[in-house]
């Protein structure tokens, strides 16, 4: 059985303009499902509104910006994908930090194959926005800390320059993860089977 990230889902809510208390919630709830499957502009301050069932004012007293709630659904996307979903799901499937590593395209393989596989969201808003754009330099800043992430685990394993191969185990992320968005349903393996190349290439 595929390990599933969480997405939310909007609660209900009354249009009211009183805020209620969970209010800002529900705009992050609606503003996570519609960001990481269409993006950032194509969707619309009125969408994320009657999507979260607030008022306008409502809105605007929780977040004074659409890039400003944007800002908060890379947060929680980092959250949500990189730590709980991708690192938790690697962790749990090694016993040992090589193991943990490779594991990352395991946990890959079932992401690819859902059907609601909508690959990732630093990448998308990155090639969206551009990297002079907050948003796009927000997502450069996210994208650097997987790469973070996957140089601690080389260190545990006591590999190799550790920074170069964080950097190019996060090609093979990264490209598996594009891949899998032009259809290949192997993309997962293929990298993986990359993966343990480096690994032995860094191997002190």
């Amino acid at each position: 059985m595929a390990i599933s990230y969480p997405v939310p889902v909007a609660a209900a809510g009354s249009k009211s303009g009183a805020a209620s208390p969970d209010a800002g919630q529900r705009i992050l709830d609606a503003a996570y499902e519609l960001f990481s499957r269409r993006g950032i502009r194509d969707v619309g301050i009125s969408e994320l509104i009657e999507r979260s069932g607030v008022a306008k004012a409502t809105f605007y007293r929780h977040y004074r910006s659409k890039d400003e709630l944007a800002l908060a659904f890379l947060a929680r996307r980092d959250q949500l994908w990189t730590v709980d979903h991708i690192l938790a799901g690697a962790r749990s499937r090694g016993s040992t930090p090589t193991q943990q590593l490779l594991a990352i395209f395991d946990v890959f393989g079932d992401w690819f194959s859902r059907d609601d596989f909508e690959a990732c969201s630093f990448i998308n808003v990155l090639l969206e926005m551009g990297p002079g754009h907050p948003l796009g330099q927000a997502s450069i800043d996210y994208l650097a800390r997987i790469r973070e992430h996957v140089q601690a685990l080389a260190e545990e394993a006591g590999l190799a320059r550790p920074g170069e191969f964080a950097r190019s185990w996060h090609i093979l992320m990264k490209g598996s993860i594009i891949s899998a968005a032009e259809g290949d349903t192997h993309a997962a393996a293929r990298a993986r089977e990359m993966a343990a190349w480096l690994i032995e290439h860094h191997q002190r």
